[in-house]
């Protein structure tokens, strides 16, 4: 017998049951991070650099299992979940004990009265009751492992609920098990193919009948391994399941469904481990829309993130993220089973080149490279294609080629060309007795290939012999149902393989101490207060990013003075802590060449100042940088992953063409590049209409420097705007104009 000192505990469990009918309804929690221990590796700024993998394997495949609140009585909600829970347990070959306070068998298994008078430890306790709280207390005495609450009514409803979630949270860490849930579902326990060869779809879900069609794979002869339903995730996140499921030899992707990410960070650590085993991540995030993110926290009571940010931070760690639950399907399948590609060439081929242009046009807009096959290649074609049709890639074989011998021939040659890695073969519709043939060719090259070949099957039907036997007979060929979900696939698959073939952890690579522009800055920090623009420079100096020559004064003769070293032209700026945007205030002048420009200049922009009541620590007289590019680089604090850096087109153009690309630190060169490729106006600093091009590489690390700035600072550091950062022409590095900082 485990924890006999529960007597007065099983009273409390017997009225609970009773009183809500075995019916798991109304209880509540949220979560809130594990203690991070002392021995892990931390960053600069106290956060964990490498995910804690947490052992799931007596989770999924345990050896003992209480299911707390069993019931065999007809007409229960809880009848249903036992007998599949029983069922369950013999096919994973674990001992079952049933736990009712008043029932001595359910399905003419022996049931014990309460926790306390289980027979054994168990790995896994199932809660069928209302309240899941106080029976994880009981819990806690028997050592548990693992427990899975259903109950909703917790973070899903509302405030009371979020609390009750956090009490239930807090109960959670003090007992040492590891919960599944409050608020999921029995999707853990469906019964799963072994009939079925070939590496795995993982599944992850935040709403159970999202993961349906995943699910619903096996009967594609697509296999799956584990289903994790983790419902407003109290404890157990999707960060836990992604990290454990990375480490599974026969996981060969992972599929989610994200409605809200508890932790950004964990999820990034995550995401990084996946990468590092070069295991795909494919999700569905939503989120996207004022309205997806509402409906998102309604349901299950998270934090959205400004979505911009976690598609920035999902490409950024090689997360594939996908729209909709049927690109979900086809490219978490095309993952998980595709070999390593020879080569990122594509080749569309037809018997239609009407099918091929238009396949060609929507891959080639998608970013797929469509190589133009060489002479020699298109010369060998000819041998079995007509003369006058194009083979250059797409290529139309016209359509009677397929129909015998020559048909293999022509699918054999393409593949053998070392410039193409993927053959894609669209059939907008059956045609037999050529489709068939077709079909059969390309299943048989996939076989004695190593390249991949992807069908579309555009047939309405979907009941052809060619299409249900051949086609998805073959655990070769991927086969598709629509042109966009196959392009979506196959350019998540080539850019997965170029992400991991280069991969390297950024966190490798994080500040692990502070530096010695930290303690400069730290000095400069005022908790609370906006910087005034003399001040935000500073910290800019302080890691190293330069600013113009200025002076703050506060005296018109001071200001002419200050000139004098400056250097003519000049501007003059009005400084002060409150002060945000300058020039709508008119508290800017620029191109001043004189003292009495300087002495006029000063005086109007004290008087303005004092008219419109805003405090100055001074007047900046300032270097005039007119050559250039206007960029702006800042810093802001993301709910969920907090520090990101943001790049973009500066000076007005930001506000009117919203121009800017995202990141979380911590990140390498290569993603800062990657930012500037990203923004639409990209171009500018290639150098446009006759301007020489810009100094990439100092705004690069311009941006590098702002990233350790948000690293070390952390959110003492709520705001930085550099805007404009004046990028100059190559080889003269780049000036940051204007800066605002904002203090936490």
């Amino acid at each position: 017998m485990l924890g006999s000192t529960h007597g007065t505990l099983t009273t409390d469990f017997r009225a609970r049951v009773e009183a809500c009918g075995e019916t798991p309804r109304t209880a509540v929690h949220s979560s809130a991070a594990p203690s991070a221990d002392d021995a892990v590796a931390v960053d600069v700024s106290g956060r964990p650099l490498h995910a804690d993998v947490p052992d799931l394997d007596r989770f999924f495949r345990p050896e003992s299992v209480a299911v707390i609140g069993a019931s065999d009585a007809e007409g229960r909600p809880n009848t249903g979940i036992t007998r599949q829970l029983i069922a369950w347990a013999e096919r994973v070959g674990a001992r079952i004990h049933p736990v009712h306070p008043t029932r001595p068998t359910v399905f003419g298994l022996a049931c014990h009265a309460s926790v306390a008078d289980l027979p054994e430890q168990v790995d896994l306790a199932v809660l069928l009751v209302a309240d899941p709280l106080p029976v994880i207390e009981e819990l806690a005495e028997t050592k548990v492992k693992f427990a899975v609450a259903f109950a909703s009514g917790f973070a899903e409803t509302g405030d009371a609920g979020a609390a009750a979630q956090d009490r239930l949270g807090a109960a959670v860490r003090r007992s040492g098990l590891r919960l599944l849930g409050p608020n999921t579902n029995l999707n853990a326990f469906e019964e799963f193919r072994d009939d079925l060869d070939g590496p795995a779809i993982a599944l992850i879900t935040q709403s159970g009948h999202q993961g349906r069609p995943v699910y619903s794979l096996q009967e594609l002869g697509i296999r799956l391994s584990h289903w994790a339903p983790t419902g407003n995730e109290a404890d157990l996140e999707t960060s836990d399941f992604i990290s454990y499921f990375a480490e599974q030899p026969e996981v060969g992707a992972i599929a989610c469904y994200v409605e809200g990410l508890k932790d950004g960070r964990s999820f990034l650590l995550a995401a990084d481990r996946a990468a590092r085993n070069g295991v795909p991540v494919v999700a569905v995030k939503v989120g996207r829309t004022e309205t997806g993110a509402r409906m998102a926290a309604s349901h299950t009571g998270k934090l959205t993130g400004a979505d911009t940010v976690v598609d920035a931070a999902m490409r950024q760690f090689g997360v594939i993220r996908v729209d909709g639950l049927d690109e979900l399907q086809d490219t978490a399948a095309l993952l998980a089973r595709a070999r390593k590609p020879k080569a990122d060439g594509v080749v569309v081929y037809s018997i239609s080149g009407g099918t091929g242009a238009h396949f060609s046009d929507l891959a080639t807009e998608a970013g797929l490279t469509l190589p133009t096959l060489s002479q020699a290649k298109q010369d060998e074609l000819h041998q079995w294609i007509p003369e006058y049709l194009n083979v250059a890639n797409p290529v139309d074989n016209g359509g009677h080629p397929v129909g015998d011998w020559r048909g293999r021939k022509i699918i054999d040659a393409i593949l053998a060309d070392p410039a193409v890695g993927v053959l894609i073969c669209p059939i907008t519709g059956p045609f037999p007795p050529m489709s068939d043939r077709l079909a059969q060719d390309l299943v048989d090259a996939a076989e004695a290939s190593d390249k991949l070949i992807c069908v579309i099957w555009g047939s309405p039907v979907g009941t052809e012999d060619a299409y249900r036997t051949t086609l998805l007979g073959s655990s070769r060929v991927a086969t598709f149902r629509t042109f966009g979900n196959c392009i979506t696939a196959v350019r998540a698959y080539l850019g997965h393989h170029r992400f991991t073939a280069g991969y390297r952890s950024p966190f490798e690579d994080a500040p692990r101490t502070p530096s010695p522009s930290y303690r400069k800055a730290q000095a400069l920090m005022r908790p609370g207060q906006q910087l005034s623009e003399h001040a935000a420079k500073q910290l800019l100096r302080a890691y190293g990013i330069r600013v113009p020559r200025e002076q703050l004064v506060t005296s018109a003769a001071a200001a002419v003075r200050a000139a004098g070293l400056v250097g003519y032209p000049v501007v003059m700026k009005a400084s002060g802590p409150q002060l945000g945007h300058k020039t709508e205030l008119g508290l800017v002048k620029i191109g001043l060449t004189s003292a009495s420009q300087i002495r006029d200049a000063y005086r109007e922009l004290t008087d303005i100042a004092r008219y419109e009541n805003v405090p100055l620590d001074g007047i900046l007289v300032c270097q005039m940088v007119e050559r250039g590019v206007e960029m702006v680089v800042g810093v802001t604090q993301d709910d969920l992953f907090g520090p990101t850096v943001t790049v973009g087109l500066g000076g007005v153009l930001v506000e009117v063409l919203h121009d800017a690309a995202v990141r979380v630190p911590p990140f390498g060169e290569d993603q800062a590049r990657a930012m500037l490729t990203e923004l639409r106006g990209h171009a500018l600093l290639e150098g446009v209409r006759g301007a020489p091009p810009a100094d990439v590489d100092a705004l690069v690390e311009v941006v590098l420097r702002i990233q350790r700035m948000a690293l070390e600072l952390g959110d003492e550091l709520s705001e930085l705007d550099i805007n404009p950062l004046m990028v100059l022409p190559r080889g003269q590095g780049a000036v940051a104009l204007d800066a605002l900082a904002i203090c936490r």
